[in-house]
């Protein structure tokens, strides 16, 4: 749901929700019909597949008591970075041996291979499978056979897609099956839509998507929507995650989040952390918090007190967010993270400051 913005047209009046309707769900209306028109109700009820499954590379699980994880992948778009699921593999095997790898996805790619981010992942060294899963109703997060593929699996990756859709999981067997693979020393990642599931306050889109300029007109837009509790990985808390960071122009609508968490104690401590991984960039955690990045800028946003103004249907005031700006190559510490280091921003009745993604460090903290 992260790649569909959304736009009121200047030509019309203030947009009602049909206007306003996510593109997602209007393909899935048109669906509807299409399949209506074919044949009636009954080929209409088969829009939504039902659960698919394909492995690929050896049929039998791994089996071994222990791994060294836990590690993750945070990826700005949805397929998989080399770079760094080879690191979160590395890291979870110790170096030796090999792993299984579980792909989840809420739909099916719209050409091409039908198992794109597991052919990526068997070309790395050290895995035993790849299974791609694809779940395309909420209650899909109960069915057995895909439960067990994860749980004896040493990393989940979510597709990307709608994160609305694995939102909806939460309330499944799904949930504590991914987190079963982390607490046992796997690994979770996932781009873009399963990027903004794996943090601790995850930007479900389940209205449609907002840019930027809606979210700091409004930072109750009715598309500024969050799901919590879904995880909470170690080191990784207090995270409201961000996609298609700089290519979307997303950095203020993230600082909106950031806002939104504080003003409605979304997060605790006082403290709210956006991460904003731009179109190819991955960031790789490691079992201790460190972060690296590969690929693309990133972008970790801190808002460190109450906003100033933070109502509904009034623009945003929010003073001095502390951004760190990644390049690839560097790296963040979440189990520690910085107090130096930051450029400062702000955000005055709806309008950011300009250039949001550089500025001058800040090293005297």
């Amino acid at each position: 749901m992260s790649s569909f913005p959304h736009h009121s047209s200047p030509a019309l009046p203030a947009a009602s929700p049909v206007q306003r309707r996510p593109a997602h769900r209007i393909a899935a209306c048109l669906a509807v019909a299409v399949a209506v028109m074919a044949g009636g109700i009954a080929q209409a009820d088969q829009v939504e597949a039902a659960a698919g499954r394909i492995r690929l590379g050896n049929a039998v699980d791994v089996s071994r008591t222990s791994w060294s994880g836990p590690a993750f992948t945070m990826n700005g778009s949805g397929g998989i970075v080399s770079a760094s699921m080879a690191k979160a593999v590395d890291a979870i095997r110790g170096g030796t041996g090999s792993l299984d790898v579980v792909v989840l996805a809420a739909s099916s790619p719209g050409s091409g291979s039908r198992t794109p981010e597991c052919d990526a992942v068997m070309r790395l060294g050290g895995i035993n499978s790849c299974t791609t899963w694809t779940l395309t109703k909420a209650s899909d997060g109960n069915n057995a056979q895909a439960n067990t593929d994860i749980r004896n699996a040493e990393f989940v990756y979510f597709a990307g897609g709608d994160q609305c859709k694995y939102a909806a999981w939460k309330s499944t067997a799904l949930r504590a099956s991914v987190q079963s693979v982390v607490a046992k020393g796997g690994g979770s990642g996932g781009g873009s839509a399963g990027h903004h599931i794996n943090s601790s306050v995850v930007y479900n889109a389940c209205q449609g998507s907002i840019t930027s300029s809606e979210a700091l007109a409004n930072p109750y837009d009715s598309y500024a929507t969050f799901t919590t509790g879904m995880f909470d990985w170690p080191h990784y808390g207090g995270t409201i995650n961000d996609s298609h960071f700089v290519t979307r122009d997303r950095m203020g609508r993230i600082m909106a989040f950031v806002a939104r968490a504080l003003k409605d104690s979304l997060t605790s401590g006082g403290k709210a952390w956006g991460v904003g991984v731009e179109e190819g960039g991955s960031l790789f955690i490691d079992q201790n918090g460190l972060a690296t990045l590969s690929g693309a800028d990133a972008y970790v946003v801190l808002g460190d007190h109450q906003p100033e103004k933070a109502v509904s249907g009034q623009p945003l005031t929010f003073s001095n967010y502390k951004i760190w700006h990644l390049s690839p190559g560097r790296t963040f510490d979440f189990k520690n993270r910085p107090t130096c280091g930051y450029y400062l921003k702000s955000v005055t009745n709806g309008i950011a400051d300009s250039n949001l993604y550089n500025g001058t460090p800040v090293t005297s903290c």
